[in-house]
């Protein structure tokens, strides 16, 4: 993957954000550098916090089906939450509609990127 197709990926993620905040009235997010600033705090805990949470999540993630999952990922965003000036996430169940929106928005813009290139 060249340089150009990551920034591009990378700024699609930040409008994700963005859109994301905007469907959900729990979510305040300052302007698109803020956006961008939480897709890389929110990378960084994915993939440092993440893989330790699931682990010692382990038994009860396999008891919901994986559902869990989405509750660790909701923490993560009240985490970055706290982190990130700018950034607001009223309340837990808001992060964890947060999550969701965002992956599936997320997941729309990768599809339709990897169509144009």
């Amino acid at each position: 993957m060249n340089l150009l197709k990551r920034t591009i990926h990378f700024v699609a993620n930040g409008l994700a954000v963005l859109v994301s905040a905007e469907l959900l009235e729990g979510v305040q997010v300052a302007d698109f550098w803020i956006a961008l600033l939480i897709v890389i705090v929110v990378s960084i805990l994915n993939i440092l916090v993440k893989p330790f949470l699931l682990l010692f999540s382990l038994p009860i993630n396999i008891l919901t089906l994986g559902l869990f999952t989405w509750v660790i990922d909701a923490a993560l965003v009240m985490l970055a939450a706290f982190l990130i000036p700018g950034f607001v996430v009223s309340d837990f169940l808001t992060g964890i509609l947060f999550s969701f929106v965002l992956a599936l928005i997320s997941f729309i813009f990768d599809r339709l990127l990897n169509v144009i290139f």
